[in-house]
């Protein structure tokens, strides 16, 4: 995802990186040449003239319109849950963290070296589930973050996060065999890891569940049939003034269509995508900094743009 402050009016006019412009400035090519054709051939510069009348393209757009922001919207639903789910898992993390350090029994420096193997589990989490949802090898990240003996059983897991979270469920029956911990605080513990469970299941549900194919199919080829007609539709009344207006409605139906088929996927790596990597590795800094051990991984996104 590209992340950067907040432009001023014209620089967001000017903007190139983060928009979806540069994939589809061929197919607005295509539609330039289309607009060139038909302004030639109204001007009977060729010998076929194709001229169709504005009102079937009125109610196609109004249509499609219509259908563009059902897609749009459905596409936004599933990164706005992305979204919540991994604040979710930040609330999470930090309340059991808070928990592992307030609530059970023994000295001060058991206390905290018991609480650290659970923040390094917790911490490891966000990013296995990160290269789980995008299908990419969480070795170098769960190495630096794991003992041995753990890294190798998580690593045989085929679901790493699940693998992570019996771990933590592991931790929490030997607090209490050793006496350290209280029913009460048992109970606090398996409230926030069921509610990692809730996002880890949540976030496997919107990458194994797109949006239904067809529906998806039909509004692409909608939108690239309407495009592709439209200059015929516009020369009659506006002449050679044509490609201007037929390229401006065209970015306008495509960079719609483009954006709702980033969003569908809020996990992968393109431009609008969620940053997960920033959004992981500030998971990790705020378990660390509950630790008071202090960290030099960034903390939030740097002023200029980045790619993550």
């Amino acid at each position: 995802m590209i992340v950067r402050p907040h432009l001023h009016w014209f620089r967001m006019l000017l903007a190139w990186r983060g928009s979806v412009l540069p994939q589809l400035l061929p197919r607005l090519f295509i539609v330039l040449a289309l607009s060139i054709v038909a302004v030639a051939a109204h001007d009977h510069i060729l010998k076929l003239t194709v001229n169709l009348s504005t009102v079937p393209f009125s109610l196609i757009g109004i249509a499609l319109a219509v259908f563009l922001g059902f897609r749009n919207s459905a596409s936004y639903d599933r990164y706005w849950e992305g979204r919540k789910l991994w604040g979710q898992m930040l609330n999470e993390t930090r309340s059991l963290v808070r928990q592992a350090l307030t609530l059970p029994r023994g000295g001060d420096a058991a206390t905290r070296e018991s609480a650290h193997e659970l923040m390094s589990l917790l911490a490891a989490l966000p990013h296995a589930l990160r290269h789980q949802l995008r299908s990419t090898d969480p070795r170098a990240d769960l190495e630096s973050h794991l003992p041995p003996a753990l890294f190798e059983r998580v690593m045989a897991a085929r679901y790493r996060p699940a693998m992570l979270m019996l771990c933590a469920s592991e931790w929490v029956q030997r607090e209490t065999r050793e006496g350290r911990l209280d029913g009460y605080a048992v109970l606090a513990f398996e409230h926030n890891l069921n509610g990692l469970s809730d996002v880890i299941g949540g976030c496997e549900r919107i990458v194994s569940t797109p949006l239904p194919f067809a529906y998806t199919v039909m509004i692409h080829r909608t939108v690239y049939f309407f495009c592709a007609m439209l200059p015929f539709g516009l020369v009659d009344s506006i002449g050679g003034l044509t490609p201007i207006f037929a390229v401006f409605v065209a970015y306008a139906f495509m960079a719609h269509e483009a954006i709702a088929s980033q969003l569908e996927d809020p996990f992968g790596t393109e431009d609008n995508d969620l940053a997960l990597n920033l959004m992981s590795t500030g998971i990790e800094v705020a378990l660390h900094d509950l630790m008071g051990e202090p960290t030099s991984l960034p903390a939030r996104a740097p002023e200029q743009f980045i790619i993550d």
